[in-house]
């Protein structure tokens, strides 16, 4: 028999009654004849109560003993629908990471999935159950303690489950139908793909979109996992397919530009009058590296003397003030004038596996944003996307206008 594995969302989960709606989602996939793995998030917001607890007892809290709390979450959610879907007359049990086992390192919090033995699923599935499992978390094997994967979590478990026990698919069920062209919030025109390519979908999901976990899709795209797409919220009886995560090969039409994703967490940190010479660039990120804080855009201007010059860089607006703590410690080093920062920018990016084949589109999107007086502080560029930081003010309207540029307001 096939195996599928489904994964379902907090917002999917809510509720008792919403749950009970998942349940009917499942049994129209068990009585199509596959062996079915259904993993889990929490209920909608009580993930964010958990840590709160964690918090008020203690601002600086072990980070084990909080895995082993938030974790608790999901394993409320895996309960209940178990029960619900053996009140249906399917045969189910809940399972939690560390009876599977999914193996992880011990950065707890933050942990990474090492392997996910599959015998016990697979004698789970010979018994005819239905496995609901706990998403978002595991076990480290030399310590025996929970771990947790981190924020949408939940997405990179379904992900790995369903290539350890090798399934035809992942159906990701969320509270939209699919991947869009752009947030069809911002963008009322914007469409749903009907396919979108693991490594456009990559981009999209660590420049912006929300729709996926960006771990979920490097594992999709690693293992070949075949991943949709899907709302839950759909009729159980007559569901829409969804969008298909899938390897570019099967995308017959490509779009030179696919979608445009926009990332409002930003943060521009400039540094005047830096000393022009080898070493100063390793002065400045090394810091920030070993801080963990992600660096995106580097800009780094022309010196007019010989003597100093300009670095400006983006990284999240979350680490903005850890950023200038660490070099302002780095300065007796650097010996930089002055430092100046900027949390009201946004970065736009489009994506498309066809800007391979096609000459000049980013030229095209510099003229169009020119046209609406839109500025332009800084560009970064890769092989299938480039993205650019403007004032956070002119957003929607950026998103707009490159929107229709690529044509994506006619986007199938």
């Amino acid at each position: 028999m096939s195996r599928l594995v489904m994964k379902f969302g907090g917002t999917s989960v809510a509720t008792v009654d919403r749950i009970k709606n998942v349940a009917r989602h499942v049994k129209r996939e068990v009585e199509a004849g596959y062996q079915v793995a259904v993993v889990v998030s929490a209920m909608s917001g009580k993930t964010n109560e958990l840590v709160a607890w964690c918090k008020e007892a203690a601002p600086f809290h072990d980070q084990a003993e909080y895995d082993a709390v938030v974790a608790s979450g999901e394993q409320v959610t895996a309960g209940l629908l178990a029960v619900v879907l053996n009140s249906m007359g399917l045969k189910a049990r809940s399972w939690q990471g560390w009876q599977i086992p999914i193996l992880t390192d011990d950065a707890h919090s933050v942990a990474r999935i090492a392997d996910i033995p599959s015998a016990n699923l697979d004698a789970a599935f010979a018994d005819g159950q239905v496995a609901v499992i706990s998403g978002f978390q595991g076990v480290h094997q030399a310590t025996g303690r929970i771990t947790t994967l981190g924020r949408g979590g939940s997405d990179t478990s379904a992900v790995a489950i369903a290539a350890a026990i090798h399934a035809e698919r992942c159906d990701i069920y969320t509270d939209v139908d699919g991947v869009y062209t752009t947030d069809p919030r911002v963008v009322p025109k914007a469409k749903r793909l009907d396919k979108v390519g693991f490594e456009e979908m990559l981009e999209m999901a660590s420049l912006g979109s929300k729709v996926l976990q960006v771990r979920s899709v490097e594992l999709s795209m690693i293992h070949g996992v075949r991943t949709y797409v899907r709302s839950s919220f759909d009729d159980p009886d007559n569901p829409q397919t969804g969008t298909l995560i899938c390897d570019e090969e099967e995308i017959v039409e490509k779009q030179v530009v696919t979608g445009i994703a926009f990332s409002k967490d930003e943060a521009q940190v400039s540094i005047r009058a830096v000393a022009d010479k080898p070493g100063v660039a390793a002065a400045i990120f090394g810091p920030l590296a070993d801080a963990n804080i992600n660096v995106d855009m580097i800009v780094q201007n022309v010196s007019s003397d010989g003597a100093t010059t300009d670095i400006t860089f983006t990284c999240p607006g979350a680490d903005l003030e850890r950023a200038q703590r660490v070099l302002m410690d780095a300065r007796p080093t650097v010996g930089f004038k002055a430092l100046e920062t900027a949390s009201d920018v946004v970065k736009v990016s489009c994506i498309g596996v066809g800007m391979r084949s096609h000459a000049g589109v980013a030229a095209k999107a510099f003229k169009a944003l020119a046209e609406k007086g839109i500025n332009i502080r800084a560009i970064t560029t890769s092989e299938i996307k480039f993205s650019v930081l403007i004032d956070a003010a002119y957003t929607e309207l950026a998103a707009r206008t490159l929107h229709s540029l690529y044509g994506l307001d006619k986007a199938g």
